[in-house]
């Protein structure tokens, strides 16, 4: 017994073998680095302005907090900035592309950071998966505005609605942008730049066409009243729009996922990850403004709330602006996530965690060349057959979790290793990561009872994985 607590609890590793032996693997061909600070911070915008904003910001108005969207959104940024320093100072401290798994194996242990990293394949995985099925919405309405009617079969999900059989747009575009990860991390991020260069552009389009037709007096109430129920407007619903809007940051921390591929990651990293937050969280809560100032916020809880936000405009053209805009959005998400969830295996498999196959690299194009398709096949079928809802709801929660330990991470690190070089220090130590833990439980409490069964379910599933083949096989 003694012999299976100290595998499952005790064993940890160390802050400077890690770094030694990814940089003795990079030596010796190991992942390319070919990324620079601007590319990183591309990443991580990329990741982040997708679904949030063309979507979620509708749903979270009309269903949740009304104008309040605005406090929610800034809320959620609060939360995730507390975090994005605690990420900051690990990234550039462990500059390797396990990012929160490998933060937690260093602290709390192995069996913790299999947990996490099993879970955040909920926050990548099924993220790509619920930002595909928005993207194939999209592409559905361009191409009915453009007399190209699909099937109802084949643009909806087997159990979304009675006519849906599979997703094909979805499943499409994740297969396309997996192709374009296997060939190489220099190709995809050159696509990427320009891509969200493009979808940052749409986005001041919106604000600032819109900000001319905003009407003071859908901003009141600001908060409205609560309906009777928890989460239903009034600021219990702030507090609930802020747990739901929270998906709209997912992707700040692909950028950790990099270091291993950063040109000089501890300088590199820190701007990449505090630099998209902040460029981000702007933009939302100035859509947010926009939006529910332009619309009545009972109005937006569609599909395409930016389209109708632009429609209101007058501005005929705009509409077909956004919808392109909301294109490449959410195409640059999927691509962020797809690459985040790979570069974790990776890590995993390295430390034999997961089987070898996870950590082969392709010859030529020093990728993770087949755990890319394996990933990008498995989040292709989600997509073509699962609804966004049960996409949605899997992804905040592990993503919270993973989050409170990044802020953990760094205060016993600091304890327990104050002698390291940090080339980034997170300010404020430790109040600055308490104030993160405590949001990411606060925003955990918050969210709704059967996605707390589902965390549960997962990741014992992921435990049965760890205590059959893990235990067995991971190199200490």
């Amino acid at each position: 017994m003694s012999e299976i607590a100290r595998k499952l609890y005790l064993t940890r590793k160390s802050v400077v073998a890690i770094i030694a032996a990814h940089n003795a693997e990079n030596d010796r061909d190991g992942l390319k680095r070919a990324l620079g600070w601007a590319s990183l911070m591309a990443l991580g915008i990329g990741g982040i302005i997708g679904a949030g904003i063309f979507v979620l910001t509708g749903t979270a108005a009309a269903n949740y907090a009304g104008p309040g969207v605005m406090i929610s959104f800034v809320l959620s940024g609060l939360a995730c900035a507390f975090v994005a320093l605690c990420y900051a100072e690990l990234a550039a401290l462990i500059p390797v592309s396990g990012s929160a798994y490998t933060y937690t194996y260093v602290t709390l242990g192995e069996i913790f950071a299999w947990i996490i990293g099993w879970n955040l394949v909920l926050e990548y995985a099924a993220g790509a998966a619920t930002v595909a099925v928005g993207w194939a919405g999209y592409f559905n309405r361009v191409m009915q505005g453009l007399g190209i009617h699909i099937p109802p079969a084949f643009t909806s999900a087997y159990l979304a609605t009675p006519d849906g059989f599979f997703n094909a747009p979805a499943a499409g575009v994740v297969l396309l942008l997996t192709l374009l990860l296997v060939r190489g991390t220099s190709e995809s991020t050159r696509f990427n730049n320009v891509i969200v260069a493009l979808k940052v552009t749409v986005v001041l389009m919106v604000i600032a066409f819109g900000a001319a037709h905003v009407n003071v007096a859908n901003w009141s109430p600001l908060v409205p009243e609560n309906a009777g129920e928890f989460g239903v407007f009034g600021w219990s619903g702030v507090a609930r729009g802020a747990s739901v809007v929270f998906f709209a940051y997912v992707g700040f921390d692909s950028v950790s996922t990099a270091a291993q591929e950063a040109h000089t990651p501890q300088r590199d990293v820190p701007i990449g990850i505090v630099g998209s937050l902040i460029i981000c969280t702007i933009l939302y809560v100035a859509v947010a403004a926009v939006a529910t100032g332009v619309v009545n916020y009972k109005e937006l809880g569609v599909p395409d709330p930016m389209a109708l936000v632009s429609d209101r405009t007058g501005v005929s053209w705009l509409a077909w602006v956004v919808k392109l805009g909301a294109l490449a959005g959410l195409t640059t998400a999927i691509l962020a996530l797809l690459y985040g969830q790979t570069r974790v295996f990776f890590t995993m498999a390295h430390d034999g965690l997961l089987p070898p196959v996870f950590a082969r690299l392709h010859d030529r194009y020093r990728t993770p060349a087949v755990s890319q398709i394996l990933v990008g096949v498995v989040v292709a079928l989600a997509a073509g057959l699962l609804p966004i809802d049960i996409l949605g709801e899997m992804v905040s929660i592990g993503t919270l979790a993973a989050f409170a330990l990044v802020c953990i991470a760094v205060i016993h690190l600091r304890n327990s290793h104050p002698e390291l070089h940090r080339p980034f220090r997170a300010p404020g130590i430790p109040v600055m990561p308490i104030l993160g833990i405590l949001s990411c439980l606060a925003l955990m409490v918050a969210l709704p009872l059967d996605t707390w069964l589902r965390l549960l379910i997962w990741t014992g599933i992921g435990l049965a994985i760890y205590i059959f083949y893990g235990i067995n096989h991971a190199r200490r």
